[in-house]
């Protein structure tokens, strides 16, 4: 009998990987274990995302994997938001790191300083059993993280960082501690001091790249910052202080002046404005009034304000944008996946090469000291520290920016795909239209306007159709009759009966496909659909009793958002269900270039397809749940924060405040981002190309190739933390 599957997700913390080669090969191991459909593992956010079948596979399985792989992981810190803990855990190993930097730096300095009066010509040499007592501690104690770290990624049958650092200070450590046992001891057989200052300098450069890796992280925790712990809730006239997380919908929230609105709501009393920058990336409060909607995390102003709770914990926007941005940083972009392979390979090759370079300078030079640097050096630069982070801590710092601005990215794929779109699709309705029409104009076959805009009210109030709402509202409550039988008719209208009268509402598509006669309203409909106005026509028995007319202003910023794209290079197209002549006057005032109109719903993603099928890197922009189709039949869906959670989902990119300007935003940042990782990849590469063939010719000492190799990672990092200059234009 076989099992029904339940697909469950688990976010570990993962402490001890050193490199790229370690989240290479733990995704290997967790990827082997049975039930576990994909494992991501992020080298710069120390995490592991895993997906899997919670009925083949338990939490502590993939915890007991993680540990017998050499690393650490607490199922009880799965999905641990605590910052306070995180921060003090990040304060307390940086003071460990430096401590033991500090140390060693002590220990080390007298062997640099012989070695810097040896250079100058001043032959000063320490006593060797000194050098070996001041190299010993660095090498084990200090140093010992390296032997253990080695030993684990041997065991699971991969090379890391640690294995060519271990191996290379233990050869110049060993042959040394030889020498003075052995009682030859002298200048030119002594490399306490290289082996020493290697340690000293990958802890440095280690020390460094913590601290800004926790700074390319800064995003992520001033979003979760925003979510306060506590919420003043009224139950039964009381106000109450609990937990933000436990607030249920529909209660009623108090938000003070100055404080955080703890959940998403709907103001039921009061006034104030609210800054919601770091959500929406819009730096100007928002005045917010009764029946206006508010987010968690929005800083409120001079007012008090009494919200209805629509969204609670987890569910609220504040926390979902965390979870969005947490997926996106933890995800790879397709060339990581390249630059994993590389790592996973790179070090083996290393280390057969460090051998080579020894046997090569021996037996063609016959120069033992000269052969034995060279090998020490090429095992000590190689390190592909460069490499794991040059894509992951781009894309934190990349997503973190463009959070701050209000565009929410999806995952790593989008964010690289982001800077080759040359085709921009844009649904009408809610996109570049404020999505919420109102009734222009009404006409009667019979001159009963207002029994028309009754009737076809009536015959709507089972819709939650834009275009329906703005008819509901332009007759009062008390004037509608009961309807039955409603049935929708998608893209193109609806059936109802009201009153034992069945009634057809929709398109004049609708109305020629059911044969009915519009004869005596053709030309005033024409009038209204020149002006860009949308035409609902109300028929009953195949006559048409009339037509109203609906419009819906296009946003502000739709013109900008337009301008900016072709400014960018970027191709324009409107596709909508609506009438080709409201559409065209719509795309001709804010510029679009190409027009789809009277697109079914079911339709557009084939319309998408076909945008595609030329070769061209293609976005598609929509709000509804009839977009979501062609969100994700599109290259990159890109969804209006404003609209449903359904386009939201299907989207790999979000505008949080429904601002098509933003667009060309989130294309800007992609391509800072991309030209960052490749700045990134270059290199790393080219350190990596230049320098072991540099060592391998005896070109390099083991203490400039370990200070080369600790910088290396550093320059990367603090290039990815230039991203954060970034601003919106």
């Amino acid at each position: 009998m076989t099992h029904q599957p339940q697909p469950a997700s688990l976010s570990l913390p993962v402490k001890g990987m050193t490199c790229a080669a370690c989240s290479t090969r733990l995704e290997r191991v967790l990827g082997k274990v049975d039930g576990v459909d994909r494992a991501l593992v992020s080298l710069a956010a120390e995490r592991a995302d895993i997906r899997y079948d919670s009925v083949r596979v338990q939490p502590d399985q993939l915890v007991a994997a993680i540990v017998k792989a050499g690393f650490q992981a607490d199922l009880a810190r799965a999905g641990d938001e605590d910052l306070d803990r995180a921060e003090a855990e990040y304060a307390a190993e940086t003071r460990h790191h430096l401590l033991a930097l500090v140390v060693s730096a002590l220990l080390t300095l007298p062997l640099v300083g012989q070695m810097v009066l040896d250079l100058a010509g001043l032959h000063v040499m320490i006593p060797p059993w000194w050098q070996l007592a001041l190299a010993a501690p660095v090498q084990f104690w200090i140093g010992g993280r390296f032997y253990k770290g080695a030993w684990t990624s041997l065991r699971g049958g991969l090379g890391n960082m640690d294995v060519l650092v271990a191996l290379g200070t233990s050869a110049a450590f060993g042959l040394s501690a030889w020498h003075v046992v052995a009682g030859d001891a002298h200048h030119g057989n002594l490399y306490f001091e290289g082996a020493a200052v290697v340690i000293t300098l990958v802890l440095l450069g280690k020390v460094l790249e913590t601290r800004a890796r926790h700074s390319a992280a800064g995003a992520i925790r001033a979003l979760m910052r925003l979510r306060p712990d506590i919420a003043r809730v009224e139950r039964d006239g009381v106000i109450l202080e609990v937990p933000a997380a436990l607030v249920a919908v529909g209660e009623i929230v108090v938000v003070r002046p100055g404080e955080i609105v703890p959940v998403d709501g709907e103001v039921v009393e009061g006034q104030s404005q609210l800054d919601e920058s770091l959500i929406t990336g819009e730096s100007l409060p928002v005045t917010k009034d009764k029946g206006d909607g508010v987010v968690a995390g929005a800083v409120n102003g001079d007012g008090m304000l009494r919200l209805a709770a629509t969204r609670v914990g987890a569910e609220s926007t504040i926390s979902r944008i965390i979870r969005m941005v947490q997926g996106a940083q933890a995800s790879k972009a397709p060339v990581q996946k390249l630059v994993d392979r590389i790592s996973g390979v790179f070090v083996p090759v290393v280390a057969a090469l460090a051998p080579a370079s020894f046997l090569g300078w021996w037996l063609v030079g016959g120069d033992l000291q000269t052969a034995f640097v060279a090998a020490v050096s090429v095992l000590v630069i190689a390190c592909p520290c460069a490499l794991g982070l040059a894509t992951p801590t781009g894309i934190m710092v990349g997503t973190g920016v463009a959070a701050r601005h209000g565009i929410l990215i999806k995952d790593a794929q989008a964010l690289e795909l982001a800077h080759k779109v040359s085709v921009v699709v844009f649904d009408k309705t809610g996109t570049l239209t404020e999505g919420h029409p109102t009734v222009i104009a009404a006409m009667a076959a019979d001159g009963d306007r207002e029994s028309l805009l009754r009737l076809a009210a009536s015959a709507q109030q089972g819709s939650e159709h834009p275009l329906a709402r703005a008819v509901l509202a332009a007759v009062t409550p008390e004037s509608l009759t009961p309807v039955s039988d409603f049935r929708s008719l998608p893209g193109r209208g609806l059936v109802a009966t009201v009153a034992g009268r069945t009634v057809m509402i929709g398109s004049r598509r609708l109305m020629t496909e059911e044969s009915v006669d519009l004869s005596s309203l053709s030309v005033q409909a024409g009038e209204e659909e020149a002006r860009g106005r949308t035409i609902m026509w109300v028929a009953e028995a195949g006559r048409g009793l009339g037509f109203v007319a609906v419009a819906d202003p296009v946003k502000p910023s739709a013109v900008k958002a337009v301008a900016a794209l072709k400014a960018l290079g970027v191709e324009t197209v409107m596709l909508t269900g609506d009438n080709a002549l409201a559409a065209r006057v719509v795309a001709e005032a804010v510029g679009i270039d190409r027009v789809l109109a009277e697109v079914l719903p079911e339709d557009k993603a084939a319309e998408v397809a076909k945008l595609r099928g030329t070769g061209r890197v293609v976005a598609m922009v929509g709000d509804g749940v009839n977009d979501a189709p062609a969100l994700a039949a599109a290259d990159i869906g890109v969804a209006m924060g404003t609209g449903s959670d359904v386009a939201m989902q299907a989207a790999g990119i979000t505008l949080v405040r429904g601002d098509p300007a933003l667009l060309a935003e989130a294309l800007s940042i992609s391509r800072a981002t991309t030209a960052k990782i490749r700045q990134n990849l270059f290199w790393a590469f080219a350190y990596n190309v230049v320098a072991i063939p540099a060592a391998a010719a005896g070109l390099l000492t083991p203490v400039i190739a370990g200070a080369a190799m600790a910088m290396s990672s550093v320059s990367v990092v603090s290039n990815s933390l230039l991203l954060r200059r970034w601003r919106m234009k």
